[in-house]
């Protein structure tokens, strides 16, 4: 393991197995992660020495997080952020490739946002929930808005110029749309440019009925059809569709693995030393974050704990690297210290060393770009 410097805090170490850093410049690839507990975005690249780049800023309960083209769009306590790269390809800041600037601020309130996408215009968003209507080719850039995971109302939700929120659709189970946590929806898998599958830890209609389902409460339920398509999962989350699967992170249990839509089965691919949220892929592999769960009553009981035991092993925090055709960890960047939890991940492609501007100084100020 390499030990590596952060910028962040002295609180905070890193260590990256031998191969992370070559496999990141193999791939031409950065990293970005959220997490909520030690209010931080981080942004892992590479400095021109090879060696690991690590940037983080504070935003506070920092947690869902999307990427898409040069825009990245992450949720905070009571906000719904877009950053914008305002790089071009071939320019540089300070020895960084990209530099992600927030130009715009949605206030929500504090709706325990989770996952985050990005999805057609709301109008036909709430037509296709309503409806259970296909979209087959994906909307234009202008076209889209986002999308996202309103925990606290069990319901997925859009952004509103005049108001907190634009719900857009709710579980067939819940029967009020009501600020009481009922089933803890969290998760959000896009497909084909629409939302497709969320995940939910439990079925419950009852205010935070979810805590009493948390060893095999979970489910997977399809948003065109309303259909619970898989259930019997252990706190399930970040459900993402790729190359033509449906995976997700049965995060109770410890595995990541994907669900046999036909036979409605989860296949498990790989277990994972920790408490996992954040998926995102990039060719071969998926990147997973893991957590060290906390010692309270959400956390504790679940069939991760006996899995641990069983293998001799504690739980971590940081991220793996999954090769999808072994199910092989093969490379993996762990964290000790003030950081114990993860919340999202996204691959970032085509860029080497990413930085962000925050709000803790005064560069903001100087960072003036002209339309």
């Amino acid at each position: 393991m390499n030990q590596i410097p952060t910028t962040a805090s002295k609180e905070l170490e890193m260590n990256a197995s031998r191969q992370f850093t070559p496999w990141l410049f193999e791939q031409n690839l950065s990293l970005g992660f959220t997490t909520y507990q030690a209010g931080k975005l981080f942004l892992i690249g590479l400095q021109s020495s090879g060696k690991l780049s690590i940037f983080e800023r504070t935003f506070e309960r920092c947690m869902g997080l999307y990427a898409h083209g040069s825009s990245l769009y992450m949720s905070s306590l009571y906000q719904l952020w877009r950053f914008e790269n305002i790089l071009q390809p071939g320019q540089i800041h300070d020895n960084y490739d990209a530099v992600y600037l927030p130009q715009v601020s949605y206030v929500t309130g504090d709706l325990d946002i989770h996952d985050v996408a990005l999805s057609t215009k709301q109008s036909q968003l709430r037509e296709i929930a309503s409806n259970g209507l296909s979209a087959n080719s994906p909307a234009p850039q202008d076209a889209l808005s986002p999308v996202f995971v309103n925990t606290l109302f069990s319901c997925l939700a859009s952004v509103s110029p005049t108001h907190s929120f634009i719900p857009l659709w709710q579980p067939p189970f819940i029967s009020k749309l009501a600020a009481e946590d009922r089933c803890h929806i969290n998760g959000l898998a896009m497909r084909d440019g629409q939302p497709r599958y969320v995940t939910a830890v439990s079925q419950s209609d009852i205010a935070e009925g979810w805590r009493d389902h948390r060893t095999d409460g979970g489910c997977v339920i399809d948003v065109e059809s309303n259909e619970i398509v898989l259930s019997g999962l252990s706190m399930p989350h970040s459900p993402r569709w790729y190359r033509d699967k449906l995976w997700l992170l049965n995060s109770g249990t410890g595995d990541f693995g994907y669900v046999d839509l036909e036979r409605g089965r989860f296949e498990a691919v790989a277990f994972c030393p920790g408490y996992m949220r954040g998926c995102a892929f990039h060719g071969d592999f998926a990147v997973v974050g893991i957590s060290q769960p906390r010692h309270n009553k959400t956390f504790s009981g679940l069939p991760l704990d006996e899995k641990l035991q069983q293998k001799n092993a504690e739980p971590r925090c940081g991220l793996l690297v999954i090769d999808l055709r072994s199910g092989d960890i093969v490379h993996s960047l762990r964290m000790e210290g003030m950081v114990m939890e993860l919340y999202d991940v996204v691959a970032l492609p085509g860029v080497r060393r990413p930085m962000a501007i925050g709000f803790k100084s005064d560069q903001i100020r100087r960072m003036v770009t002209v339309g």
